[in-house]
């Protein structure tokens, strides 16, 4: 796996941006991001890690436009984040899905292509591509009320892969995913990855972020903590010769547990 820092575009970018909940001169308000500024690259596995409502969902919101900054500015493929078509150059795979249940797969795959633009002929090679891949060829036209969870989780995946999405932003990914999904979700990585396209992983598995990611942000009750490579991060603040991902997010996380 290539780690090496070189000068790439920038797919996505957060200049000292803040948001806070409820109204922002009352003490009832929740202050979720506070002056947080980076960058994520083209062609990078960038992670994304921290405690519980340290902003890392907020984060994301902000990146797929739902929701807006209290302040600063965020920027997709060097474009405002109020510029909503570059979203069509975007895919999202949430833990929770919540897929319409009286669709059957092939038909949600049309309904999300249409969507992002992508052309009829596209969209059914693109579909029948994706549910042979996922294991869904098969049950295409069955109602997706019936499928299991692992079923409902590959099927979120071939949705976030059918526009060929420039930049992969996956919450959670493997949260609860039976091994064939989680395997799926890994492969999915590593094709961005080598298709020179750009990933953002969210997840509080540390094997999965240090297997998988280039570079990582560390937030911490929405302020940005630390930000650089796996190296990097596992020798922050320890001396060690074979230091520990997990005890050099210690002291970053603070009191709150880290996953494993």
């Amino acid at each position: 796996m290539n780690r090496t820092a070189n000068h790439r575009a920038i797919v996505a970018q957060f200049d000292d941006v803040s948001k806070r909940y409820g109204a922002v001169l009352s003490s009832r308000g929740v202050q979720a991001l506070d002056g947080v500024s980076l960058a994520v690259e083209r062609g990078e596995v960038f992670g994304l890690v921290g405690p519980n409502r340290a902003g890392k969902s907020t984060l994301v919101k902000l990146l797929l436009s739902l929701c807006r900054p209290t302040s600063g500015r965020i920027t997709r493929f060097g474009r405002p984040g109020s510029d909503r078509q570059t979203l069509a150059r975007v895919g999202y795979i949430h833990e929770s899905q919540a897929l319409p249940r009286y669709w059957h797969a092939e038909g949600l795959l049309h309904y999300y292509g249409a969507l992002s633009g992508m052309a009829g002929r596209t969209v059914r090679q693109r579909s029948g591509e994706l549910l042979k891949q996922v294991g869904l060829a098969d049950r295409r036209r069955e109602p997706i009320g019936r499928y299991s969870k692992g079923m409902l989780q590959r099927l979120a995946l071939a949705q976030a892969l059918l526009n060929e999405p420039e930049l992969l932003v996956f919450d959670e990914p493997t949260e609860g995913m039976d091994l064939l999904a989680r395997r799926l979700v890994f492969e999915a990585i590593e094709q961005q990855r080598e298709g020179g396209r750009t990933v953002l992983l969210v997840s509080h598995s540390l094997w999965d972020i240090e297997r998988l990611c280039d570079r990582v942000a560390v937030l911490r009750e929405g302020r940005l903590v630390f930000l650089g490579n796996i190296e990097q991060l596992r020798h922050h603040g320890q001396p060690d010769e074979q230091p520990s991902l997990e005890a050099a997010l210690e002291p970053l996380y603070g009191p709150e547990a880290v996953c494993v």
